[in-house]
């Protein structure tokens, strides 16, 4: 069996090789506008997540500077501390020697009443 191809049925290939091809051509487009779409919104969003980061990094730089100023406080209460503790105990040492003294008074009181 012989098929031969005429002009007319070329033609009609050919059109419908072009239809083909301008299909093809629209969907590459519209498939590129989806993925820049996409590209566009992930851009966005890696936007969002930067400045959320930077945010974050100036309240971690300020409880920074916030734990530094609570060092300098805790190390300060701990001079005060030592100091009163020092205190303390030169006050105890001082009561011991009244004590003492007290105790030596009346020893030596109840001794010359004997």
């Amino acid at each position: 069996m012989t098929s031969g191809w005429t002009d007319e049925r070329m033609d009609d290939l050919k059109h419908q090789v072009d239809e083909l091809g301008r299909r093809m051509d629209e969907g590459f487009r519209e498939q590129r506008r989806e993925v820049e779409s996409r590209f566009e919104r992930v851009e966005g969003r890696l936007d969002g997540m930067q400045q959320s980061i930077v945010d974050l990094h100036g309240a971690v730089s300020g409880l920074h500077g916030k734990i530094g100023d609570l060092h300098g406080t805790v190390s300060g209460l701990h001079g005060t501390v030592s100091s009163l503790h020092g205190t303390m105990a030169r006050f105890a040492m001082m009561l011991v020697v009244a004590l003492i003294g007290l105790t030596a008074t009346q020893l030596g009181l109840i001794l010359t009443q004997l």
